[in-house]
C-alpha cells in the first residue's frame, strides 16, 4: 500500500520530465523574444532620427529606457510572481510588450516612443523574461543547471534573428508597419506563458504569496485604513516601518552591500562597466551606415555577434565550471571585460565591412565570457540564501547606468559629430572596470593571505575573502525558492 502511494506521488511530480521540457522550450522562445529584442533597435536608429528630426542623444533614450526597465524591473516582477504566479506574469508581460510596440507604430514624436516602446514594452519584456526564468526553478531540480543553460541559448538566437528580420521588414514596409508586426510577434509571449502551468506542491496546494499567519494582521491594518482614521495608530506606524524595512532587506540587499567587500567591489565594477557595455549594440549599425556600409550588411553585424554567442557562451560556461577555476572566476570575468574594451579600438582603426566583421567576432567572444560569468561570479561572492536579494540591488544599479550611458554618449557624438567617441567611451568604461575589479579582488586575496599567515582571526571573514560560496545540493523533495529573478547579458 505504501509503495503504491509512493509511486503515485512520484508520478505526480512534474519536475525534470514530461511537460517540463515543453516549459523549457517556451523559456527558450521567451528569452529570444524578450532579451534578444533590444538587439534590433540599432537597425531603426537612422530612420527614427530622420522621422522625428531627433539628435543622437534623443534617439538613444528609446533603447536605453527599454533596456533599463528590462533589467531594473526585477523586484517588481518578483512581487508580481509571488502574488499571482509565473504564468500570469509571463502572459501580462506578453500583452504589455505587444501593446507597447503596436502603440509605438502610431507615435508622432520621439517622446511618445519613450513611453510606448521604451517603458511599456520594456516592462512587459521584463515580466515575461524574469518570470520565465523563475518557472524553470519549479519544473527542474536535477537538471536545473542544464535547463538554464539551454534556455540562455534563446538570447543568442534572438540576437541573430531579430536584426535580420528587422532589416528585411524595414526595407519592405517601413519602420511603422514593422513595429506593428513586432507587436504581434511579441504577443506570442502569452502563448509561452499559457504553457507554464502552475506547479502543485507536495501538500497539494499551489504556491501562495503570503503566509497564513500574516493574513489577520494585514487585514486588520486594511480595516484601520478603510475606517479613515485621521492619524494612524502608533503600532500600525511601527508595523508599516518594519514591513518596509523587511521589504528592502528582502529585495534590496543593502546590508550585504555594506558588509561584504567582495559583493561591494563586484557590484560597483559591473555598474560602472554597464556605462559602456551597451554602446556598441546601439551605435554599431548607424556607425557602419555613416561610413558607407550597405544597410543590410550593417544589420548583419549584430547577427554575427549573436550567431557566435550561440556556440561560445555554453563553451565558456562549461570551461568556467572546471575545478581549476574555483574561486578564480572573477579574474576570468575581468579578462573578458578587458578584451571587450580593447576590441573597440578595432572600429577606430577602420570602418570597412571586413574589419567590422573581425571586430564583431572578437566582441562576441568577449561578450560570451561576460554573459556566462556575470551571475556565476555573483553566486561566488554571495551566499545562496541571500542571492535573490543581492541580485535585486545588483540589477537596479545596472539599470541606472544602462539608462544614462547611451544618451550621454549620444550627446558627445552630437557635439563632436564623430562616432569614434562611442568606442572611446565604451573602451574607457570597460577597461577601467576590468582593472578595478581584477586589482581589487587581488588585493582582497592578498589581505586574506596575510591575515592567515599572521594567524590573526578575522572578525567577519566573509567581508574580506573571495571564495566560491558552498551550495548544498537540493533534493527533489524540496521545492525551489519561491522567486528568483535573474537577468542575462
Amino acid at each position: 500500500m505504501s509503495q503504491g502511494a509512493a509511486a503515485a506521488r512520484e508520478a505526480a511530480k512534474p519536475q525534470d520530465r514530461g511537460w517540463a521540457w515543453m516549459v523549457l522550450l517556451a523559456a527558450v522562445l521567451l528569452q529570444g523574444l524578450t532579451l534578444g529584442f533590444p538587439s534590433c533597435i540599432g537597425v531603426f536608429f537612422t530612420d527614427l532620427q530622420h522621422e522625428f528630426q531627433a539628435s543622437n542623444s534623443e534617439t538613444s533614450w528609446f533603447p536605453s529606457i527599454m533596456v533599463a526597465v528590462l533589467y531594473g524591473g526585477g523586484p517588481l516582477c518578483s512581487i508580481l510572481v509571488k502574488r499571482f504566479g509565473c504564468r500570469f506574469a509571463v502572459m501580462l508581460g506578453g500583452l504589455l510588450s505587444g501593446v507597447g510596440m503596436v502603440s509605438s507604430s502610431f507615435c508622432k514624436s520621439i517622446s511618445q516612443l519613450y513611453l510606448t516602446a521604451g517603458l511599456i514594452t520594456g516592462l512587459g519584456s521584463c515580466f515575461s523574461f524574469q518570470a520565465g526564468v523563475t518557472v524553470l526553478g519549479y519544473y527542474f531540480v536535477r537538471w536545473r543547471s542544464l535547463a538554464n543553460a539551454m534556455a540562455s541559448t534563446g538570447v543568442s538566437l534572438g540576437f541573430t534573428l531579430w536584426p535580420l528580420l528587422s532589416q528585411y521588414l524595414l526595407d519592405e514596409m517601413g519602420w511603422r508597419n514593422t513595429f506593428l508586426i513586432f507587436g504581434g510577434i511579441l504577443l506570442n509571449c502569452c502563448v509561452c506563458g499559457a504553457i507554464m502551468r502552475p506547479v502543485q506542491l507536495a501538500s497539494g496546494s499551489l504556491l501562495q504569496s503570503l503566509k497564513p499567519g500574516e493574513e489577520p494582521g494585514r487585514r486588520a491594518e486594511e480595516a484601520l485604513l478603510a475606517n479613515g482614521a485621521s492619524s494612524p495608530h502608533p503600532k500600525l506606524q511601527q508595523r508599516t516601518r518594519t514591513a518596509c524595512f523587511q521589504m528592502l532587506h528582502k529585495y534590496l540587499a543593502f546590508d550585504i552591500f555594506c558588509q561584504n567587500k567582495g559583493y561591494q567591489i563586484y557590484t560597483i565594477g559591473v555598474t560602472w562597466m554597464m556605462m559602456g557595455f551597451a554602446l556598441p549594440h546601439i551605435y554599431l549599425v548607424p556607425y557602419a551606415i555613416q561610413n558607407g556600409v550597405e544597410e543590410r550588411r550593417a544589420a548583419l553585424l549584430i547577427s554575427v555577434i549573436g550567431f557566435i554567442n550561440i556556440f561560445i557562451r555554453p563553451l565558456t560556461g562549461l570551461l568556467s565550471g572546471h575545478k581549476i577555476f574555483t574561486g578564480k572566476r572573477i579574474y576570468l570575468f575581468s579578462l573578458a571585460v578587458l578584451l571587450c574594451g580593447l576590441s573597440n579600438f578595432i572600429c577606430v582603426i577602420s570602418a570597412e565591412f571586413s574589419v567590422l566583421i573581425i571586430y564583431c567576432v572578437i566582441l562576441s567572444i568577449a561578450m560570451s565570457g561576460i554573459g556566462a560569468l556575470t551571475f556565476q561570479v555573483l553566486m561566488d561572492v554571495v551566499e545562496m540564501d541571500r542571492f535573490s536579494s543581492a541580485l535585486g540591488l545588483f540589477t537596479i544599479l545596472e539599470s541606472i547606468t544602462l539608462l544614462i550611458g547611451p544618451p550621454l554618449t549620444g550627446l558627445l557624438v552630437d557635439i563632436t559629430s564623430d562616432f569614434h567617441y562611442v568606442f572611446y567611451n565604451s573602451s574607457f568604461f570597460l577597461i577601467s572596470a576590468a582593472l578595478f575589479m581584477g586589482l581589487s579582488f587581488c588585493a582582497l586575496e592578498k589581505k586574506k593571505n596575510l591575515k592567515e599567515a599572521s594567524k590573526v582571526p578575522l572578525d567577519n571573514p566573509s567581508i574580506y575573502q573571495y571564495n566560491e560560496m558552498p551550495t548544498a545540493p537540493q533534493s527533489e523533495s524540496q521545492s525551489p525558492p519561491a522567486v528568483v529573478y535573474v537577468t542575462s547579458i
